[in-house]
């Protein structure tokens, strides 16, 4: 490890590192706008300079010049202050004062390093050039008058998203970032570009002139619009979800979300269930809290079914369980049955960190970047950084990154193609990702795991057998036995008197015809269209909850607005029903209940990934039929919250479904 001396201080450094990153490990800060950690160097802005020596006696980069043994470095030296000052000067010839108006105001990198090395006046009084704004997409709005060419947004979509639709055309002062032939970026990871962006050229379109940041009451949480467990911060004002955010998270998300993490939120003012309904007549009526639990009273036997949605928290699930006495439970709600007796077999054993170091990966009936957006950038990175090849088994789809289609005939898992078994049997972590798709079928959970065994994809320090789930309460759901031996349909054979849909709004109602339906949720959606009486529940950015997410990775989330007029968290909705119906639910409060739920799963209790040890059932290894298509058929409207987004929807409209929408003239 090199030994460098910054400021006067002498410290040793990993080799490979640059000097930036070594004054960074000295404590010292250094401005930045083209840099970024997670992306490749560029060395444009020329913002980081420092003083180096043995060198040069001139500024140097710091983000492209390695750090080597017995470097003197300077950060805050005349000739440093003054080349900064210098940078700044030029890069503020041409940006507009915008700041007024301007979304980034308040939380932008460029007012705040020109307060902190700028010169404080300028000595240009030449026109300022001006930029014509560039199409984005419904996600990104631009103003590129205000665009420094730092590149950061280019590097993204290529390095990090895999799509080559943002690029430079021009020269000099002529140089403009845009998109392919100013179309709408295809990405599912565009609205990062605008947290990426130093400036405000690139901001958020949905978001713009709602809000300034200082206004704003920041919560953490975790998203549920799939099974990755993304953290993110809620930004709210008054009662009003206005945005969200991701956190860093090396272990999950490393600091990115996907545009439905982002942008789904304006649905939860739309839609809402705010009232309890009872049908009366064939037709939902509004009525109280006392008359809906009446209604239910009224149809209580002492047990029933209970069926939990995609986006339900632990906490619910749990009083659920509770309430309902019976082993009808089940989490599934599109039918699938596969079998639970081991979550290690139903789990993303490698993590999602993890498969970034995978050398082979064999995806089965899975459409990551649509399940998992979050998981397809770590196997690109796979992909990208280790040169691991891919394989895949079902109908070709553009996954960003270079795939070996295998065909959708799942007989190659039992007799793999050579060019596959000969790639695994070289593998230092192979690794197999099954997903929705293809455990639908029959026999493929044992045949993945017989492959799994048979090309010793679980060894020593790796295990390489993954199961990528798409709801954010699957796996919590599993761990609490919401797995209906046989499935929806082995559940619904049993004729419930009454059944509970926690938020379920993809179930085949028909199955249930006979049953009495509550539906306790948040969203006028599918479910509440289908119901006998409609409880009003809580969407997750208004309750606390526990989240486990595809890696069994359990997290919390912090309630971060109420929920709207008579709606309830879920858990305290069905504290108060046990009274009515005689069976009081033992916890009066959330930590109360989450007492109870670690003593009837203790892995609830502790947030961190939970350790399921690795347990191979026993099942039937004959795989039957082919891959027809994929379970998420649109990425963008999954759920109830997702169809009630203007903005996912127009996402939808044009990035799904091809809709053109002109735009209006400058």
């Amino acid at each position: 490890m090199p030994k460098v001396t910054v400021d006067g201080t002498e410290i040793e450094v990993p080799a490979g590192a640059t000097v930036l990153q070594a004054c960074e490990l000295a404590g010292k800060e250094i401005p930045r706008f083209c840099y970024h950690e997670r992306l490749s160097i560029a060395g444009n802005c020329r913002m980081c300079l420092v003083e180096v020596a043995p060198g040069p006696p001139k500024p140097q980069a710091s983000c492209a010049l390695p750090a080597s043994e017995g470097q003197i470095i300077k950060t805050n030296s005349p000739m440093v202050k003054k080349a900064r000052e210098g940078v700044m000067e030029f890069l503020l010839i041409n940006h507009p004062l915008d700041c007024p108006i301007c979304d980034q105001g308040g939380e932008c990198d460029l007012q705040d390093q020109s307060v902190a090395y700028g010169r404080g006046a300028s000595r240009y009084d030449e026109n300022k050039r001006a930029v014509t704004e560039k199409y984005m997409g419904p996600i990104v709005k631009t103003v590129m008058t205000r665009c420094i060419q730092c590149t950061r947004c280019i590097r993204f979509a290529e390095e990090v998203a895999g799509i080559e639709e943002i690029g430079a055309i021009g020269r000099g002062e002529g140089m403009q970032i845009t998109s392919y032939l100013e179309k709408a970026v295809t990405s599912e990871l565009s609205g990062n570009v605008v947290d990426l962006c130093p400036v405000g050229a690139l901001t958020s379109k949905p978001y713009a002139f709602e809000a300034r940041p200082w206004e704003l009451t920041k919560t953490p949480s975790i998203d549920v619009m799939d099974a990755v467990g993304t953290n993110i911060r809620i930004d709210s004002r008054g009662r009003a979800v206005l945005r969200a955010v991701p956190r860093i998270s090396e272990e999950v998300n490393e600091e990115w979300a996907s545009d439905k993490t982002r942008h789904a939120v304006d649905g939860l003012i739309h839609g809402r269930l705010d009232k309890p309904y009872v049908r009366t007549g064939g037709k939902l009526v509004a009525a109280s809290w006392n008359e809906a639990f009446a209604a239910i009273k009224a149809q209580w036997s002492g047990e029933a079914a209970v069926i939990a949605g995609d986006m339900v928290d632990c906490e619910t699930m749990f009083a659920a369980r509770v309430l309902a006495g019976s082993a009808m439970l089940e989490g599934r709600q599109t039918g699938l049955a596969y079998d639970t007796s081991s979550l290690s077999a139903v789990n993303f054993n490698s993590t999602i960190a993890g498969i970034e170091t995978a050398d082979v990966i064999l995806l089965v009936g899975s459409d990551v970047r649509r399940e998992a957006a979050l998981v397809n950038t770590r196997i690109q990175k796979a992909v990208r950084k280790r040169r691991a090849k891919v394989f895949a088994i079902g109908p070709v789809t553009d996954l960003t990154y270079k795939v070996e289609w295998l065909g959708d005939d799942l007989g190659a898992l039992v007799k793999p193609p050579k060019v596959l078994a000969d790639a695994l049997k070289s593998a230092e972590r192979p690794a197999i990702i099954v997903g929705g798709g293809a455990l639908r079928y029959e026999g493929v959970h044992g045949a993945a795991l017989a492959f799994a065994k048979k090309f010793n994809l679980v060894r020593e320090g790796w295990n390489g057998f993954n199961v990528l789930h798409f709801a954010a309460a699957r796996m919590g759901g599993l761990m609490l036995g919401y797995a209906h031996d046989g499935g929806i349909k082995a559940l619904a054979a049993k004729s419930p008197k009454m059944a509970f849909f926690l938020g379920a709004d993809d179930v085949d109602y028909a199955l249930f015809a006979g049953s009495f339906k509550v539906y306790v949720g948040h969203h006028g959606d599918k479910g509440a269209a289908n119901a006998d009486v409609i409880l009003p529940g809580a969407a997750y950015t208004e309750k606390s909850g526990t989240y486990v997410n595809l890696e069994g990775r359990i997290q919390r989330g912090a309630k971060a607005v109420f929920p709207p007029g008579d709606a309830r968290e879920d858990w305290s909705i069905f504290r108060a029903l046990s009274e009515v119906l005689g069976a009081k639910l033992p916890f009066d409060s959330l930590d109360q209940l989450r007492s109870a739920m670690a003593a009837a799963v203790p892995a609830l209790g502790v947030e961190g990934l939970a350790d399921y040890g690795w347990v191979e059932p026993k099942l039937p290894a004959k795989p039957v039929g082919t891959i027809a298509d994929y379970p998420i058929k649109d990425f963008y409207l999954t759920n109830s919250i997702c169809r009630a987004s203007a903005t996912m929807r127009r996402c939808s409209d044009e990035l799904v479904q091809g809709v053109e929408f002109a735009e209006a003239a400058e």
